[in-house]
């Protein structure tokens, strides 16, 4: 990728298409620059006039000196091909294309997108867009959008970059952090991504040490092995990303079914590779500013408990309520903590958390910096969040100046965080701005405030170690590998099947049977035949050689009844097992986002209640045991209402397995186990079917 920095930092602009007209695209983007006293050198092209407010117009690109670092492109889509190979040809470094109507528009302007691009790529041109609302650098002053722009003063305000695939929400992302009083370093928009997409602008702003933090409004990642990659890095430097990705509507979603790449869907996978990257992934706007704002005006949110300090026992309630839907700890007050508490506040008021306050705080303000001093000390709690009535100006300045005075003078290394109850209270700005001075973040409700934090919190809690297993390759021809080929493979890396084995003739079925034992069951076996049930292709409970004979002849009298045109290997011969709870584990190795594995309950409830997990191959024992927890009924592997605990480690280990199988053999597009059988603890797990597809 060519240098950003002709596009985020140019010396010199060009506008294709200025305008006299208030409103019009050119106009805006030259009315943007002149607010921001952008200092550089401003070419206007228009060939209809000489000059524009006094500045001189060029008639073409042709006449532009050689070598201007970006140009602003405000001009109709029909005219984009012609001026991009023109400025080429003049050395332009980099351009804005505003235009709609590219690879959004059919198969025309797809092709002529492909075109900006190879120019782009022949020319060492940096293209943003099109069909975007350009970009804005704060910090260096450099507005080249048309949507009117306020300038920055970015001293002393802790600040974001932008980057959004969208235009439109770019700038309602920028209207909302600039409301919440926190600069912006850079906000780009990326549009068609042409030639530069979110991957580039992210790695930029990575080595720019004026941004601690990424929010990103994502539609479909072009490139996420690199964007993954970078989130690693960005992770490993202490930098947050945020995004917000749509995509979890059902209409967004593949159909539900028990096969492994229906039920991950894309979004799904995107969710488990970028949190295992290091990614907070938001559902909302609102959470989008929330998180950002948090992460980089409080002290860093770490691992442990939050206490809530209220003035209402209704509130405390409510906030217990939250907290168990959420997943946000409450630890008790106890200890030193619950001593120096009770020694600090009037003895009706109990020591619990949330700690109701009542309005005591109203006639001795000092309440607040007294509670506050042994939860500032207490290690169990990680955050504190003042919950606190407003209701008028005048109540507010009983409140507000305590808790500022209390929270500057004990300097804490832990997050607090203001949030009023009564949204819509009239609050002078002064003392939002004095928190915010402070690194106390404000919200206008409580429930904001509880989810930013446990949003953050599930970043602090997450394990990141890798599981150090070696990676195991498979010798896999293409195509779909039937049950008999894939336990022959699978097996001896580890992943537990039946006693039994393949049978190419029934007296083969017989020598199997006889060497684990009767009852067996036999399943057809074909490459063409991936769901044998559906072909009566599986038998169960044969009893003896006898019953083995006349199973076998109706086995392939069903499958020929299916489909004639199957040609039956053989038999898959195996012993009946036990009951036990059914799973289904399946694994892919996506063409963009890698390896992972899809775990959960399966049975009859696979469908009904989508009760899976999508895992990243080389998730450590213990991270695995836990994701498995995590599962809406994963209180049944512990055991429920007097039922055995299930050998979860058992399942961590087949999981293991495939990861180690994933990482080591790329070619791996899918294998389905399914259903997978978990016995109780101690007892292990085994895979009764296993396919596989590989390229």
């Amino acid at each position: 990728m060519p240098d950003l920095s002709r596009l985020l930092s140019p010396r010199s602009v060009v506008i294709v298409g200025a305008s006299p007209t208030p409103g019009a695209l050119g106009n805006s983007v030259l009315r943007n620059l002149e607010r921001h006293g952008y200092a550089g050198d401003i070419h206007l092209i228009n060939p209809k006039r000489d000059d524009i407010d006094g500045r001189p117009c060029l008639k073409s690109i042709d006449a532009l000196p050689h070598g201007v670092d970006a140009a602003v492109l405000a001009i109709p889509g029909p005219a984009v091909l012609g001026a991009v190979q023109a400025l080429a040809a003049r050395g332009v470094g980099a351009a804005i294309i505003f235009s709609a109507g590219f690879a959004e528009g059919g198969e025309e302007g797809l092709a002529a997108q492909a075109e900006v691009a190879r120019i782009a790529a022949e020319h060492g041109m940096v293209v943003e867009g099109p069909n975007c609302l350009g970009m804005v650098n704060y910090a260096a002053g450099v507005p080249l959008t048309f949507v009117e722009t306020p300038v920055l003063d970015l001293a002393g305000k802790p600040a974001v970059g932008i980057v959004s695939q969208s235009g439109a929400m770019a700038v309602v992302l920028g209207t909302t952090l600039m409301a919440k009083g926190l600069g912006i370093t850079v906000s780009v928009s990326t549009g068609n991504e042409a030639a530069s997409g979110v991957e580039d602008y992210v790695e930029h702003l990575l080595g720019d040490p004026a941004t601690p933090a990424i929010a990103m409004i994502v539609e479909q990642f072009r490139k996420p092995a690199r964007f993954l990659a970078l989130a690693e890095k960005a992770r490993a430097a202490g930098k947050h990303i945020v995004l917000l990705h749509p995509g979890t509507s059902s209409a967004a979603r593949e159909s539900a079914a028990t096969h492994t790449g229906a039920m991950a869907g894309n979004w799904q996978l995107m969710k488990a590779k970028v949190e295992r990257a290091g990614v907070v992934l938001v559902d909302s706007l609102e959470a989008l500013g929330d998180v950002v704002e948090l992460a980089v005006r409080a002290k860093p949110v770490r691992r442990g408990g939050t206490a809530v300090l209220t003035e209402s026992g209704a509130f405390k309630a409510l906030t217990l309520d939250l907290a168990e839907r959420i997943g946000l700890d409450l630890p008790a007050m106890d200890g030193a903590t619950a001593e120096a508490m009770r020694a600090s506040i009037p003895d009706f008021i109990p020591v619990s958390n949330p700690m109701d306050l009542t309005a005591q705080a109203l006639v001795d303000p000092d309440l607040y910096r007294r509670t506050l001093i042994p939860l500032l000390e207490d290690a169990n709690f990680a955050a504190l969040v003042f919950g606190i009535i407003q209701t008028d100006p005048a109540t507010c300045a009983r409140k507000f100046p305590a808790i500022i005075d209390a929270v500057t003078a004990l300097k804490p290394e832990k997050p607090v965080i203001f949030a009023g109850i009564d949204d819509g209270a009239e609050v002078p700005a002064e003392y939002i701005d004095g928190l915010r001075a402070i690194g106390v973040p404000y919200f206008p409700s409580p429930d904001r405030a509880f989810r930013a934090l446990r949003q953050l919190g599930k970043l602090a809690e997450r394990d990141f170690a890798t599981a150090e297993a070696a990676p195991v390759a498979l010798d896999l021809p293409s195509g779909v590998i039937p049950e008999y080929r894939a336990k022959q493979l699978l097996g001896p890396v580890g992943i537990p099947f039946p006693a039994g084995g393949f049978a190419a003739s029934v007296d083969e079925a017989k020598a199997s049977a006889a060497k684990v034992g009767y009852p067996v069951a036999i399943k057809a076996q074909s490459a063409e035949l991936s769901h044998k049930s559906d072909a009566g292709g599986v038998i169960l409970n044969i009893a003896d050689d006898a019953a083995l004979d006349a199973a076998w002849e109706r086995l392939y009298g069903n499958v020929a009844a299916y489909d004639a045109a199957i040609a039956l290997d053989g038999a898959q011969v195996e012993a009946m097992g036990k009951r036990g709870v059914e799973l289904i584990i399946g694994a892919r190795n996506d063409p963009e986002w890698g390896p992972v594995i899809l775990a959960g309950f399966g049975g009859v409830t696979a469908e009904l209640l989508h009760d899976v997990r999508l895992l990243p191959h080389d998730l450590t024992h213990a991270a695995i045991c836990a994701e498995l927890r995590a599962l809406k009924q994963g209180a049944l592997l512990d055991g429920y209402r007097g039922s055995p605990a299930l050998d979860v480690d058992a399942v961590a280990r087949l999981i293991a397995g495939l990861g180690r199988v994933l990482a080591g053999t790329p070619s791996i597009r899918e294998i389905d186990l399914n259903p997978v059988v978990v016995y109780p603890k101690g007892e292990g797990v085994v895979a009764l079917d296993a396919l596989i597809l590989a390229e």
